[in-house]
């Protein structure tokens, strides 16, 4: 793997995540220059091509979470610039974006996956009682196409089902009803390309409210980090192998983190980032560092493999 010496992390962006990738690309700056590289901090915005011809850089990282810099658009740009980036490609990155998409791929393949409900535009109510019908309650009402847990809500009552996807879906575009699992919500962290791709340690998250949601995963305090899982030998070794199918499944690149929740033993995978955040208080660092990978480090092999994403 080559060597890049001058690197631009991209941060911020419009999504809804944008503090915490603000926080994200700080974190890898620091680290980045703490193992020599000289570093251009860009934010993404409508001048990013400019910005970046402007900087001169042989590499990018990026940090910029949800819409715009994990769905594929920002990767696309920088390959048709010729500038390798981290992470995944852009179909992969287009994929994991979409949780329908991701379902639908993830259960050709024999994935175990909660059970859930499309929901169109045109067809709320009828798609809505087909839902509480197929699911039961509770149930999850969640957005297409966001992350960290944005937008996600729990309902408990059937009359409360119909105005919770309005809702949802005026503030955030499409959305779908998903089974409610109960069971231990745990993480699994991705690192490699080929050969060396592995699991990492198995994070166990226990959140002091009902689920894993934004506040839960960004405010300090209020999830505890368990790690290794607490899990059966084999449930631990079964939730690696299936994040590693999940990943490769949808063409995934050099690391990622696959969102799982374990019942009965048997892990249902529900979401995979793409871009997981990177800040003092993430999962993935969490998982490196029980792998005893350093952040700097951590950082250092992901931007190694930047070289496998090149127009």
């Amino acid at each position: 793997m080559p060597t890049f010496h001058r690197v631009a992390v991209i941060w911020g962006g419009p999504s809804r995540e944008r503090e915490v990738s603000s926080r994200s690309g700080k974190r890898v700056s620091n680290a980045l220059r703490a193992r020599g590289h000289e570093v251009v901090e860009i934010e993404l915005t409508p001048e990013l091509p400019f910005d970046l011809r402007k900087a001169r850089v042989e590499a990018v990282f990026i940090a910029v979470h949800g819409k715009g810099g994990e769905d594929g658009k920002l990767q696309g740009l920088l390959e048709i610039m010729g500038i390798p980036y981290t992470g995944s490609g852009v179909l992969a990155s287009a994929l994991s974006m979409n949780k329908i998409f991701c379902k639908k791929l993830w259960e050709k393949e024999n994935i175990p996956t909660p059970l859930y409900q499309e929901i169109k535009k045109d067809h709320f109510l009828e798609d809505v009682k087909k839902g509480i019908k197929k699911l039961g309650l509770p149930l999850v009402v969640k957005p297409v196409a966001e992350g960290s847990s944005l937008g996600v809500e729990m309902v408990e009552k059937e009359e409360q089902v119909l105005p919770a996807v309005q809702r949802i879906s005026e503030e955030f575009g499409e959305v779908f009803l998903e089974e409610y699992i109960k069971g231990k919500e745990i993480t699994v962290g991705l690192l490699g390309e080929g050969n060396t791709l592995r699991a990492l340690p198995v994070l166990e998250l226990a959140p002091q409210g009902n689920f894993y949601d934004y506040q839960a995963k960004y405010t300090p305090g209020m999830t505890e980090f368990i790690i290794p899982a607490d899990l059966p030998a084999e449930t631990y070794r079964i939730s690696q192998e299936i994040a590693i199918k999940a990943h490769k499944i949808l063409s995934c690149r050099s690391f990622s983190r696959v969102d799982i929740i374990v019942r009965k033993d048997i892990p249902y995978v529900h979401d995979l980032n793409t871009v997981p955040g990177l800040t003092d208080i993430s999962d993935l660092p969490a998982q490196a560092e029980a792998a005893g990978i350093s952040y700097n480090d951590l950082i250092e092999e992901i931007l190694s493999y930047a070289a496998c994403n090149k127009f």
